[in-house]
């Protein structure tokens, strides 16, 4: 499946770059707020009840012109992720899970006049590499290991995830005739962030998921 985005995501930004003609190609940076959570189950099959937390994301695009209206938008960002589980005991403190991403999105987007300035919708692939991360509780800092198989007798097996996310992004947004834009975006993340154990894969499931409000400006 991640060879599949992968290749996807590289045969679209090739075919963009072959394809403009009418238009130039544009560059813009981009930053904003993420509330973003782990969705999946445990192995049981129930559903982790984790919640919303608090992240940011900032980072550059370019716009590359396909047809009139339409571009390919490929990104690099730096965005943080995660989610905040409550351990639902006296005197204790929830558990904050932060992890941090480099990540590359490619969106098809449609940018047409609306007004004095453009609507921007878009849709596409992401693919996200983990740089860092840490488990908070309290004063107690755990720093996250990332591998995609560990020994059931490893003592970081309980902090332990994978490098590597994918998924899809969805965004909405409008960019003002000064090149201000605004934009809304969700993401659905479709990789499971479970290592498989001594070689196995687990029942349980995590999954990035979020939304996010963001400001940018193009050149």
């Amino acid at each position: 499946m991640k060879t599949k985005v992968l290749l996807f995501a590289l045969a679209t930004t090739v075919f963009a770059i072959g394809a403009k003609a009418q238009e130039k190609t544009t560059f813009g940076v981009r930053a904003g707020v993420n509330f973003q959570n782990v969705n999946g189950e445990d192995a049981f099959g129930k559903k982790l009840d984790n919640k919303i937390k608090t992240g940011f994301n900032i980072g550059v695009n370019a716009e590359i012109p396909l047809v009139p209206d339409f571009y390919i938008q490929p990104g690099l960002l730096f965005t943080t992720k995660g989610a905040k589980t409550e351990t639902g005991l006296p005197n204790t403190d929830d558990i904050k899970t932060n992890v941090s991403y480099i990540e590359i999105p490619i969106n098809l987007l449609y940018k047409p006049v609306l007004g004095s300035g453009k609507l921007l919708l878009g849709f596409g692939p992401y693919i996200g590499i983990a740089v860092g991360g840490k488990i908070k509780s309290g004063d107690k800092d755990i720093d996250i290991k990332f591998a995609n198989d560990v020994k059931s007798n490893d003592p970081e097996i309980f902090n332990t995830m994978k490098r590597m996310d994918f998924g899809g992004n969805l965004l909405a947004g409008y960019e003002l005739s000064s090149k201000l834009s605004f934009q809304l975006n969700a993401q659905l993340g479709m990789s499971n962030l479970e290592t498989k154990v001594d070689g196995k894969k687990l029942d349980s499931k995590r999954k990035n998921t979020g939304f996010g409000i963001s400001v940018g400006y193009r050149f």
